[in-house]
């Protein structure tokens, strides 16, 4: 949801030349990168889908094929924890950074928003800064890091990509990579309370329509 609406961004505000996706073994994958593969040809975009299997095999989280259970609940709670995948946006930028320069590209654009900072690491304002002066200094055609939606919360991204025509049935959430969203996990619930703040009607169809849980309140330590 948040990449495509960020293809139709900078669609809007720059020259994108290419996409890029990584098939790096988690339970959904299957079913977003089709719809990234979509979107990209339905605007004339050379799309790479790059293997990271090996995250499957060597990472530890109950995102990845080889993990756990998906935990339901609010995006925010703790419990969430157990998705994140090691490192991850490091070592995918650092691929697309490649690639970006390989293209003669000026820039790279990440779809972080807002509400990715207490769960995610590597979706935190400090490591996103570090990482563009990485990109910017490692690179000769100094590559920097676009970060349109960092200070977007996921309602806001679900009004931008409303207004600029993205057809967010074809956009996948579900952590579980089922055939349909359930609904109950953190980022259905995620994508739910989006389309419900942001008034934007919501096609998804979900397995599950429970009440949306409360959000937890905020705990000493986190971002």
């Amino acid at each position: 949801m948040d990449s495509v609406t960020a293809l139709h961004w900078a669609r809007r505000h720059h020259e994108p030349v290419a996409t890029i996706s990584f098939d790096y073994g988690s339970k959904h994958n299957p079913r977003e990168l089709p719809f990234a593969a979509e979107h990209s040809a339905a605007l004339g975009l050379r799309h790479e889908e790059v293997p990271l299997r090996f995250m499957d095999r060597l990472f530890q989280s109950n995102l990845l094929s080889s993990g756990g259970a998906i935990p339901d609940g609010h995006y925010e709670e703790l419990t969430m924890r157990q998705t994140v995948v090691p490192f991850r946006n490091a070592i995918m930028l650092s691929i697309a950074a490649g690639f970006a320069e390989s293209l003669e590209a000026e820039g790279l654009v990440i779809a972080a928003h807002g509400g990715d900072h207490a769960i995610y690491p590597d979706c935190r304002d400090e490591f996103m800064q570090a990482m563009g002066r990485a990109m910017e200094s490692g690179t000769y055609a100094g590559i920097r890091l676009l970060r349109p939606f960092i200070d977007l919360s996921k309602a806001q991204i679900a009004a931008l990509g409303a207004s600029l025509g993205v057809d967010y049935r074809r956009t996948w959430s579900c952590y579980k990579g089922g055939a349909v969203h359930c609904g109950t996990c953190g980022t259905c619930v995620e994508r739910r309370e989006a389309f419900l703040n942001s008034g934007v009607p919501d096609p998804t169809e979900y397995l599950s329509m429970a009440p949306l849980p409360p959000k937890p309140s905020a705990r000493p330590g986190t971002c």
